[in-house]
């Protein structure tokens, strides 16, 4: 069932650099001699993108500043990777606290910003909506606010999400960039109002002080290390570890499922590429190959293949707040503009998130294990 076999190798970043630019039918991945040193202020590593992102920059040589709430989950990715260890300095602060934000900032002096704090949850936003909001969108104008005043921040990616985009239930192709932002729920909503915060910073501050930003929207991610409630594969490795019957909301709902190190590739090349010319700002949109949009039953079953012994479900058929039936996003511009393309099929993705999780429930050295499926990635 494992992936990877064999003795833990150390990783060879001279190998991985060897392979960049990318060969003629790759998809363009991050540069090591363009991230090895780069002072980075990353909101949101205490997350599962977050900590993620962390990793893989730390990998690169970059100097990175978290900031964000503490782990939300038991266990996490922070705390199973052993993240901590990997920062320059870690802040654990709420992103709606200004003069803790804007010390943390002015103290990194970063070069490049990542934001990815968020109230990430659709259904928790109906419980919550004025926590999402506060965080999702005054955060964002707050970490905007304070990076008016950096005088070495020269490039900010902000990670909405593939839900800014008001849903048009009939259409069958994907949403692009320059379509339509929108919402039904808290969530989604606050996702729209965040591009439009980015929008107005970039026009009245930022493009006059020579700063380019833009924003990333990503489908739904999946890869080791996420106990979030509410998503599909972090229920299912509850369910698999206590061996119960997991119960599912919407088996027919399609969604444009991708691993977590595909959008950060993105992340990562769009930062670069920012950093050097203000012709990339904007929106751009990272998410799978048409044929990795499945439903979630789908998704099970393909899960449950790969887990010995297999999982069970069975639909929920109570009444759940307003969710999209399908979701789908038009990559085209983030493949032609920037080179990036998704490497892995549905099916490695969860067979690399399975492996994953199968190893921390066997307590091995989960950091390594998380690094070299990153190695494996960057050099495909």
């Amino acid at each position: 069932m494992a992936i990877w076999q064999g003795s833990m190798e150390s990783l060879d970043l001279m190998a991985i650099e060897a392979s960049y630019p990318p060969k003629c039918g790759e998809g363009r991945k991050p540069n090591p001699a363009f991230w090895r040193d780069k002072r980075v202020f990353l909101t949101g590593h205490t997350g599962f993108k977050g900590g993620w992102l962390t990793l893989w920059l730390s990998i690169l040589g970059a100097k990175v500043t978290g900031y964000a709430l503490p782990p939300n989950t038991r266990p996490s990715f922070f705390s199973a990777v052993k993240l901590e260890r990997y920062l320059t300095k870690s802040h654990l602060s709420n992103i709606n606290n200004y003069p803790s934000l804007e010390g943390a900032l002015t103290s990194a002096n970063p070069e490049i910003i990542l934001h990815l704090a968020a109230q990430p949850l659709v259904r928790r936003s109906y419980a919550e909506p004025l926590e999402t909001y506060q965080t999702n969108v005054m955060g964002t104008a707050n970490l905007l606010q304070a990076a008016r005043n950096s005088v070495a921040v020269q490039a900010i990616v902000v990670v909405t999400s593939d839900k800014c985009y008001e849903n048009q239930a009939a259409w069958p192709w994907g949403y692009r960039e320059t379509d339509t932002l929108g919402g039904y729920d808290p969530y989604s909503n606050s996702k729209a109002c965040q591009e439009l915060v980015v929008s107005a910073f970039r026009q009245s501050y930022l493009q006059e002080k020579g700063v380019a930003i833009a924003t990333a929207r990503a489908g739904n991610v999946i890869g080791g290390g996420d106990w979030s409630e509410d998503r599909l594969i972090p229920d299912a490795m509850r369910a698999y570890a206590t061996k119960a019957c997991l119960t599912i909301r919407s088996p027919q709902a399609t969604r444009p499922w991708q691993h977590v190190l595909e959008p950060i590739a993105g992340y990562l090349v769009l930062a670069e590429q920012l950093f050097t010319s203000p012709s990339f700002v904007g929106g751009w949109n990272f998410g799978p190959q048409d044929s990795d949009v499945r439903t979630v039953e789908e998704v099970l079953k393909l899960t449950s293949e790969r887990l010995p012994g297999g999982l069970q479900w069975q639909a929920d058929t109570g009444t759940h707040p307003h969710e999209a039936l399908l979701l789908k996003l038009d990559c085209s511009k983030s493949m032609s503009r920037l080179g990036w393309k998704p490497q892995w099929t549905l099916e490695e993705a969860l067979a690399h998130t399975c492996d994953w999780y199968e190893r921390c429930l066997t307590e091995q050295p989960m950091d390594e294990i998380s690094q070299s499926q990153i190695a494996i990635y960057s050099k495909q």
